[in-house]
């Protein structure tokens, strides 16, 4: 088997409403695909946050007349950062081709990627992010906000901070924990907001609301201030969905200070990375919660032992999720999800939905 062509393609829409988080508003949603197609028909789909087309392009012409089973080659022959930088949108466009390759692989075994990749569960528990800031919604408005992603089925609901001033987030963290209750699990993502010493003053003041995680308290970078913050809080830190390759997460754990690691493979490097990521964390005793594109995310999620909770948007948060794909992630009445059973990453998708909010 030969790759006999790389593409992308580029689909956005509005959201409903635009939300805004600590740091950054999202006014729309966007799949982002590199399509890799081979000499014995099968057709491989990649996705990551940002694409660039001529970085894929040019990606694209060096492994055309690849076996595109052999993923450790082709990641080694792509990933050279001399040439195209160590981090950042360029190894964002080598996550995306590496997750196609992938996707070709698990169809040629003609197995989903969770079992090419061992299959450790077939449902796992999730959690449904949201309480985003937006205009308007005030601490009612929050509360049953949370109070439906927990009727939806979610166990777990994650929330905004660190756009208001500590006080009022604290309040914000309050109503929530009295809208779901003692039993349902509660995040808080701060998306690097603070510095170590707000980071530390706010979890005092959200400590007896028991938050599951804590989750990018502090910069990406800063392992040191993750590490004060961890000395001095008693929620557990989260963070990774900004962290890249296996050696950046070498790092981050090495800074003893995180405790739930959020890796993400379409920025990291690819699902070849992730899974080295994963063995690294296994074996320093780590669990991991994965970020992003909840399609490729839930096969990991069920692949790997080290997985506890997957991060998921129902179909009542935004219908395209289902909608553009012919294989969606499957919601069962118990709280958990699961993967197709068919073959491949579950980024096929249906092009008569997404064909006229393609833009490149």
């Amino acid at each position: 088997m030969k790759i006999t062509n790389v593409h992308s393609e580029v689909y956005k829409w509005p959201k409903a409403k635009p939300i805004a988080n600590g740091k950054y508003i999202y006014k729309d949603n966007s799949l982002n695909l590199v399509v890799i197609d081979t000499d014995e028909g099968i057709t491989g789909y990649g996705c990551s946050w940002e694409l660039d087309d001529k970085f894929v392009e040019s990606m694209g012409k060096k492994i055309i007349g690849e076996d595109p089973l052999n993923n450790e080659k082709i990641w080694d022959k792509i990933y050279v950062p001399k040439f195209i930088g160590r981090k950042g949108d360029s190894l964002k466009n080598v996550s995306a081709i590496d997750i196609a390759l992938w996707d070709i692989k698990s169809k040629v075994t003609e197995l989903p990627l969770y079992k090419l990749l061992g299959g450790y569960r077939e449902k796992i528990p999730f959690y449904t992010a949201g309480g985003y800031y937006a205009e308007g919604k005030g601490l009612k408005e929050l509360q049953e906000e949370m109070e439906e992603y927990v009727e939806w089925g979610a166990k777990a609901v994650k929330m905004k901070v660190g756009a208001l001033s500590l006080q009022d987030d604290a309040q914000r963290v309050k109503a929530v924990r009295e809208a779901i209750g003692d039993d349902v699990k509660l995040m808080i993502d701060a998306n690097s907001s603070y510095r170590f010493y707000e980071a530390i003053e706010f979890s005092k003041l959200v400590e007896e609301y028991h938050p599951y995680w804590f989750e990018e308290p502090v910069s990406a970078d800063d392992y040191d201030g993750y590490r004060k913050v961890a000395e001095k809080s008693l929620i557990p830190l989260a963070s990774g969905e900004n962290e890249m390759t296996r050696f950046g997460f070498r790092d981050l754990i090495n800074s003893q200070s995180v405790s739930i690691l959020n890796p993400d493979a379409t920025c990291l490097g690819g699902i070849t990375e992730f899974v080295k990521v994963a063995a690294i964390a296994d074996a320093n005793g780590l669990d991991m919660s994965p970020h992003g594109q909840q399609q490729v995310h839930v096969h990991l999620d069920c692949a790997l032992p080290n997985v506890t909770l997957a991060e998921f948007y129902p179909p009542q948060y935004d219908s395209k999720i289902y909608e553009a794909f012919k294989n969606p992630i499957k919601m069962n009445s118990d709280g958990t999800i699961s993967p197709s059973d068919e073959p491949g990453v579950g980024l096929d998708i249906n092009r008569n939905v997404l064909d006229k909010f393609r833009i490149k």
